[in-house]
């Protein structure tokens, strides 16, 4: 082959490179933007004066089905860092999405959280005619202190007061399925992560987190026990999806495996995916995120 064949060659590959490449980025970019409708800033509640809101994404052809989605990390919580592109594949999927905000730690401690997030399952349920969805259709989406709370929603989520003055507090917190991430689920045995300090108390960089009862370790014992998602577990669990990196030191594996094995005594599902390797975090869990969409898809048929 000659030197002017040869150029007219790599030409025409570094072409098709080229071409293959745009349409790969074409497709990349078409996915990760689904239609959608927002409405942001939708007040369920309140807590020490502040407004706590969640933003409801509508996807073009929704299913009927909803998941909350937790933005929390490190039980710190802002609404902006919420990025529907994110969650592409779940409006893929035709999941109305209901990204719930909470007031941060230590302003508020973990224990209001979690109530606070359980006022936004009953929120979401009680208004589920106007987003469209069925209110027996609910799941629940979140990654680390996200994955704790979505936890606490799927083992402790139940009835309302039936005589609470507020009707959305008559309603149930239960939701029909979960998918987290390394999530806590036993905060009194914190076993080999990095925030155990070996006395028994709270994880080392949260002791101002579950307010100042906590600092009394009898105390602790008893806060922990009743925000820890492995002592809840019951035969009413709803299926569980859990992903968790191997090599996760600040929340050890562990803290997946024990629920699982604890769930499944009681005879209960929860599936879990293990990513040899991994720490708190990884950067195809995109990918992790799509197979949690399919999922929940399934699950809440």
């Amino acid at each position: 082959m000659n030197l002017s064949r040869l150029l007219r060659w790599s030409l025409r590959l570094l072409l098709a490179f080229i071409v293959l490449a745009a349409l790969l980025c074409g497709a990349g970019w078409w996915y990760f933007h689904p239609p959608y409708t927002t409405t942001p800033g939708i007040v369920y509640t309140q807590r020490h004066g502040h407004d706590l809101t969640l933003d409801v994404v509508r996807p073009d052809q929704p299913n009927g089905a909803g998941v909350l989605v937790m933005v929390s990390g490190r039980w710190k919580s802002d609404q902006k860092k919420f990025q529907p592109w994110v969650a592409s594949s779940f409006l893929r999927q035709g999941l109305t999405l209901f990204a719930v905000s909470h007031l941060s730690q230590p302003e508020a401690t973990v224990q209001e959280i979690v109530e606070d997030v359980g006022r936004a399952a009953r929120f979401v349920r009680h208004h589920a005619k106007e987003y469209g969805i069925d209110p027996n259709r609910i799941g629940v989406v979140g990654g680390s202190s996200g994955g704790h709370l979505g936890l606490m929603l799927a083992t402790c989520g139940g009835p309302g007061d039936p005589n609470a003055a507020d009707a959305v507090d008559r309603e149930s917190s239960a939701v029909q399925a979960a998918a987290v991430f390394y999530p806590v689920t036993d905060l009194l045995n914190l076993g080999p992560s990095t925030q155990n300090l070996g006395d028994g108390g709270p994880p080392k960089s949260f002791r101002n987190s579950f307010g100042p009862k906590a600092a009394d370790l009898n105390e602790w014992k008893v806060i922990a026990r009743d925000i820890s998602p492995i002592f809840h577990i019951t035969k009413a669990l709803p299926p569980v999806f859990i992903t968790h990196g191997g090599a996760d030191t600040l929340v050890p594996l562990e803290q997946s495996t024990r629920f699982q094995q604890k769930a499944a005594g009681l005879g209960r599902e929860v599936l879990l995916t293990v990513r040899p390797g991994e720490k708190h975090g990884w950067p195809t869990m995109i990918w992790d995120a799509h197979l949690f969409a399919g999922w929940l898809a399934e699950k809440l048929r």
